[in-house]
């Protein structure tokens, strides 16, 4: 049935709705309940200590209570973040953008818990990530760690599932993660983590399409390949150096750990740092001067032994171009990720502008699963952090504008019509819409105040009158439409 024109509702409805929403729909209320709360407690402590905090499991005594009751710091833990509505917003927004690029390229999502036996990290993920970890013993007397990264426990998962999957798998997830690690401009103690992993496929291909999800995600929020490029390289030409020095293989892994730093801390440092490990004076020279190579063409010429990781570079720089992402790409021999499982292929996100660390990486792990006890299997894979990249688009503009909306905004002009009004709420959200009931009883004006900070749609009133006769009143309050609808065909 055709609605009526609402020209007319009770004689208190029209005196408050017009003048009303002339004067108050653009004054959206402003009320800041952080610096309410925060303006009447003491200041946060800055007493945590910087060392020992991320590995112990001991609790410091409560301050005994004297008189009044201690006030509580609000802040969270340092290096941890609250979510408030507008930075869960955010964060929706940018994990939906996450999911929906995993969509894309097909793979599936899965999730592990965020407590991890502390072997699952301490077994092939190197010194740094053992003195990064928030581990502790439990009450059951067994060492647990809150996951520091994600591929571990996928290769966990991917044991435990055995035959029951067929490879290959493309799976990701976006999870929480924990290191206890010095804070710099986008890196936090906790941070949520996308990761995809490409479990069965021992072709350069794998990395190509990981790459090119990545790009896919930058382009969809915005991100050119002006603002961000990607190093790649390979850890089989840093094996094949240590190779013709007779580096022990056991070295490897600590030799990128530390090679990882080579951007952090001054080149002497890391000359005393694989000296310290056991690298000799003629192949820390060596070693630095291939890591200073930034062509393919001069890493041939310079080390001929090392065909394969050549190979594999040449051909993922041609895949790019069928991908269409090659201008993203540069070579970069001083790449290697500090984890030490990788094995070949390296590729890390960077800012041009350099103002902030890496934004993701990754690569190829063919030998992770036999330390964990099961048969190798090829496997390449990428992380990419929450923090940086949302520290990138605030430097670049980006961030998207992304307020409270609900379509409806329901109240009742006499408090014994509240029930009604839950009612009329009730009819519209199982249709599907979204409504801010007004709880209490409330004058026009505070509804106002309300239907402009939740920029809703429609103010629905449930009148006495109009409820009498199986009707509620409309106002859309984007063009101050009113009009009056019979119930069943509210929509």
């Amino acid at each position: 049935m055709a609605a009526t024109p609402f020209l007319i509702l009770q004689p208190r409805f029209n005196s408050y709705i017009n003048p009303l929403f002339r004067s108050l729909s653009s004054s959206p209320l402003s009320f800041n309940a952080t610096t309410a709360i925060q303006s009447s407690l003491s200041p946060p402590s800055e007493t945590q200590s910087s060392t020992a905090a991320g590995r112990s499991g001991a609790l410091s005594p409560a301050p005994p209570l004297s008189g009044a009751v201690q006030k509580i710091d609000v802040n969270p833990p340092k290096g941890t973040r609250d979510f408030p509505p507008e930075d869960m917003r955010l964060r929706n927004w940018l994990f939906s953008n996450f999911r929906e690029v995993s969509r894309l390229y097909g793979f599936e999502e899965v999730d592990f818990p965020v407590l991890e036996n502390e072997a699952l990290f301490t077994r092939k993920a190197g010194e740094e990530i053992k003195d990064q970890l928030y581990c502790f013993e439990d009450q059951g007397r067994r060492r647990v760690a809150l996951r520091p990264e994600l591929t571990p426990s996928l290769a966990r998962l991917v044991i435990q599932k055995g035959k029951s999957v067929s490879l290959p798998l493309k799976w990701f997830t976006v999870g929480q993660c924990w290191r206890y690690e010095r804070m710099t401009r986008g890196r936090r103690r906790e941070h949520y983590q996308w990761n995809m992993d490409i479990i069965g496929v021992p072709g350069v291909m794998a990395e190509a399409e990981l790459i090119a999800s990545i790009v896919t995600l930058f382009k969809r929020i915005g991100i050119t390949e002006s603002d961000v490029g990607f190093k790649v390289s390979s850890r089989k030409v840093l094996q094949g150096v240590l190779k013709c020095y007779s580096i022990p293989e056991n070295l490897f892994g600590k030799v990128c750990v530390i090679i990882d730093k080579i951007e952090k801390i001054p080149v002497e440092e890391i000359k005393k740092e694989l000296k310290v490990a056991g690298v000799s004076e003629e192949a820390v020279h060596e070693l630095l001067e291939v890591l200073s190579v930034k062509s393919l063409a001069e890493l041939e010429e310079r080390v001929g032994s090392c065909g394969e990781a050549i190979a594999d570079l040449k051909q993922l720089f041609l895949l790019a171009e069928k991908f269409g992402y090659s201008k993203w790409l540069q070579f970069d021999a001083s790449v290697v990720r500090g984890l030490a499982y990788y094995t070949g292929i390296v590729f890390e996100g960077f800012d041009r502008e350099g103002k902030l660390r890496a934004i993701c990486g990754g690569g190829r792990y063919d030998h992770l699963f036999s330390t964990f006890g099961a048969d190798d299997i090829p496997a390449c894979g990428f992380g990419f952090g929450d923090a940086v990249i949302v520290e990138l688009l605030k430097e670049k503009g980006l961030l998207p504008e992304l307020s409270l909306e609900v379509h409806n905004i329901v109240c009742a002009l006499d408090e014994d019509l509240q029930a009604a009004a839950a009612m009329v709420a009730n009819i519209l959200r199982e249709k599907g819409q979204s409504v801010d009931l007004v709880l209490e009883s409330k004058p026009l004006k505070w509804v106002f105040k309300r239907a402009s900070r939740t920029n809703a749609e429609r103010l629905v009133i449930v009148g006495s009158s109009e409820w009498q006769r199986g009707m509620v009143g409309v106002k859309i309050l984007s063009t101050g439409e009113q009009y009056e609808v019979k119930l069943d065909d509210l929509k």
